[in-house]
């Protein structure tokens, strides 16, 4: 073991290393959090002036970040934060936690990621960990990111260490959290990969090594297509059943009494999030490349894509039935973040079914606990709406399409007159069920 390493091991052993994280949102925070709960001094690094600033003052802008542990560690000097990369240097070991979004024509962009190389390369030194966890496309840790990082001319492997480990933050999650969700970790080299697991392993509780950076990138993009492929499949199983006139929420719990060979997907008006809609798309491309058909991608995607639409369509449906169009209906619509019980509104479907209805001369409101404000495409924005028996009452059709834990759904049913619900959120629900519509 060279003397680089043996100084990065013992300082991250002895929790003297500093730690440098770059990307203060749903991933990074909750990660600097808990290597600074390890007894790390750990700063955090973000070009959002105003996220640095919450975090200084000991606030949280993560759902699943309790401001008190934020104040905690700020008030101990474990957790500091930066809008600079300035004294990347003076850092052991730099995580990198940036957006991966896709452009418009679904290529991935890396640009956040080149962008902190670009600052991190010129301060790299010899004895340095850099670990990159932002989800991508196999190849980019070795690729994209070694070359740039060795323009300084040190090496990985003997000089420095590179690795990648993928996210696997699932918001609203209580169960599993980032301390306690097993961590993948590949590196460029057997050294790079045995130091990163040293450091993980200092603040997860398991941490599983793989044989390279690709075979680690791989595999998130393999935990999320495999979601993408079977939620497409069981959207794709409701629009049989409707054909069929079953319902389809009584065969997948009847299917779920297998005690092996079936794992229960629901259906839902689409997919959304920082991961499922995104990342299949970084495998899907990079096939591309190669000259390979991603074919179960393009088909879920497609699936995934138009149930939107299909919401649009049986809701006009429910609306005819009452002798009234979409155009000039008012609409209420229950829930607009991708998931129950969390704040986040990215790539939400609830944004494809406002516009669509919106297109079609509909009276859009909405309720959901965790979203006071709403924006369509930037042109066009809606303030929270109460969840109030007038209101629902009011509406010509209800919408459900996030299933929040904290709606009252016996009085929803009481009080709609007209409700179409995407995720089965009213099943349990005795009276009234005449006038509910499932997916």
């Amino acid at each position: 073991m060279s003397k680089a390493a043996l100084a990065l091991r013992e300082c991250i052993s002895d929790r003297s290393a500093r730690i440098g994280v770059v990307g203060m949102g749903y991933v990074g925070l909750p990660l600097a959090i808990e290597f600074a709960k390890a007894g790390y001094r750990v700063t955090g690094i973000d070009v959002d002036a105003k996220k640095i600033a919450g975090i200084r003052a000991g606030k949280s802008h993560i759902q699943d970040v309790p401001a008190a542990d934020v104040l905690e560690l700020v008030k101990k000097k474990r957790l500091m934060a930066q809008d600079t990369y300035r004294g990347c240097q003076h850092f052991d070991a730099i995580l990198i936690c940036v957006p991966t979004p896709l452009s418009k024509t679904k290529d991935p962009d890396i640009s956040y990621i080149v962008a902190a190389v670009d600052q991190i390369g010129p301060q790299l030194r010899a004895g340095q960990l850099i670990v990159l966890e932002s989800t991508t496309y196999p190849g980019t840790t070795e690729e994209v990111m070694r070359p740039r990082l060795e323009e300084s001319g040190l090496k990985a492997g003997k000089d420095y260490f590179l690795a990648f480990s993928p996210e696997r933050v699932d918001p609203g999650n209580t169960t599993y959290t980032t301390h306690n969700t097993p961590k993948v970790v590949g590196g460029t080299t057997r050294a790079c990969t045995r130091m990163a697991t040293h450091l993980y392993r200092q603040a997860i509780e398991k941490v599983h090594q793989v044989s390279s950076t690709q075979v680690a990138e791989m595999i998130k993009l393999l935990e999320n297509t495999f979601r993408a492929v079977n939620i497409g499949m069981v959207n794709e199983i409701v629009l049989m059943c409707e054909k069929l006139g079953i319902d389809a929420w009584e065969v997948i719990d009847g299917a779920a009494t297998k005690p092996f060979g079936f794992m229960r997907f629901y259906p839902g008006p689409g997919i959304g999030g920082h991961c499922i809609p995104l990342d299949p798309h970084y495998l899907s491309w990079k096939l591309k490349t190669l000259n390979y058909s991603a074919r179960f991608i393009e088909l879920a995607s497609e699936i995934n894509g138009q149930m939107p639409l299909e919401v649009v369509r049986r809701s006009a449906e429910l609306l005819n039935g009452r002798k009234k169009s979409v155009n000039g209906s008012k609409i209420f619509m229950l829930g607009v973040t991708y998931k129950k019980d969390t704040g986040d509104v990215r790539e939400s479907p609830a944004l494809d079914v406002i516009r669509l209805l919106q297109e079609r001369g509909a009276k859009i409101s909405y309720h959901d606990p965790f979203t006071p404000r709403l924006s369509i495409d930037g042109t066009r924005s809606y303030k929270r709406s109460a969840l109030s028996k007038a209101n629902l009452s009011g509406a010509d059709l209800v919408l459900v399409i996030t299933d929040h834990s904290s709606y009252d759904y016996d009085q929803i049913v009481r009080d709609a007159p007209l409700i179409l619900d995407t995720r089965n959120a009213t099943r349990d629900v005795r009276r009234g069920r005449a006038k509910i519509r499932k997916l």
